[in-house]
């Protein structure tokens, strides 16, 4: 059963179950892990040796009910909603795993460009400027709603995908960026965002499905980076919350019901979606039950 990043109340606990109790709201961190192997002891829930994932390879929240273990969850902090927040689930945690990965690399006189600013890429666009240290941060992608959403969420200048060769440029004049930070990961993003990077520059894939390919003498002569991002760890999903509540992350989303899915996903495939879609399977019930 699909579904991978969900949200709601405790409807039931085990007898050992210490952390949260009925009726609690949480979100659900979608790897399930072991906490015993040397990738869990050192925080990479990601690379567990016993590695799970809620909705792809466990049964996932397309349902009104669902169970997991108590290490994957997260209790939200006071105040918030899990209508609200659901999507941090995967959206947030990648995000926010990726950019602090490379949050060192945003510093001032620094480029940074954020290829796609969708569900994914909305969010990492914020995180970049709250995890970084300065910068110009530079959003990018074909769809003039979502380069208005990013223009809204702080970034310093926004770009259609079909003129940001020429709009980088003239940004920059003529260098290039520093760090590009790709949500979409095709094989058009994947050759731009390789073709814009400076000499030093790094480039990180979080959205994927394209093949990256680059003449090696080209990596070494330009002492280029790339880096790959799978998901995140609970902490990070601990933290992205921690950062919701005090007000300095907007997550973009629309909700529907349950029963719609199969058209919500048709919108999403159509770029229909600005943001993120989130399901409630009791919408009669208000947000208590999403």
């Amino acid at each position: 059963m699909l579904g991978h990043e969900n949200a709601g109340r405790v409807a039931a606990v085990g007898d050992l179950v210490s952390t949260v109790a009925v009726g609690d709201p949480v979100l659900v961190c979608p790897p399930h892990t072991c906490g015993l192997c040397v990738a869990c002891r050192r925080g990479r829930d990601m690379m567990c040796e016993q590695h799970q994932f809620t909705g792809l390879t466990m049964d996932g929240g397309f349902a009104e009910y669902l169970v997991v273990s108590e290490r994957s969850i997260v209790k939200l902090p006071d105040g918030l909603d899990p209508v609200d927040v659901a999507p941090y689930s995967d959206a947030g945690i990648t995000s926010y795993h990726a950019v602090k990965r490379l949050a060192h690399l945003v510093v001032p006189g620094s480029t940074i460009v954020a290829l796609g600013i969708g569900g994914v890429g909305h969010v990492g666009l914020q995180l970049l400027r709250e995890l970084g240290s300065g910068g110009t941060i530079v959003a990018v992608d074909p769809n003039p709603q979502r380069r208005a959403l990013a223009a809204g969420l702080g970034a310093d200048a926004v770009l259609d995908s079909a003129e940001v060769v020429e709009g980088l440029g003239d940004l920059t004049g003529g260098r290039g960026a520093d760090l590009v930070m790709d949500f979409v990961g095709n094989d058009e993003t994947h050759a731009a965002g390789m073709g814009m990077l400076v000499r030093g520059g790094t480039y990180s894939i979080v959205g994927f499905g394209g093949t990256v390919t680059m003449p090696s003498a080209a990596m070494v002569g330009n002492e280029n980076t790339i880096v790959g991002n799978l998901v995140g760890s609970w902490i990070d999903l601990w933290e992205v919350l921690q950062l919701h509540a005090r007000g300095r992350l907007t997550l973009k989303t629309e909700t529907h019901p349950l029963e719609n899915v199969n058209d919500v996903l048709a919108m999403l495939r159509e770029g229909e979606i600005t943001g993120r879609a989130v399901l409630t399977p009791n919408p009669s019930n208000g947000r208590e039950q999403p």
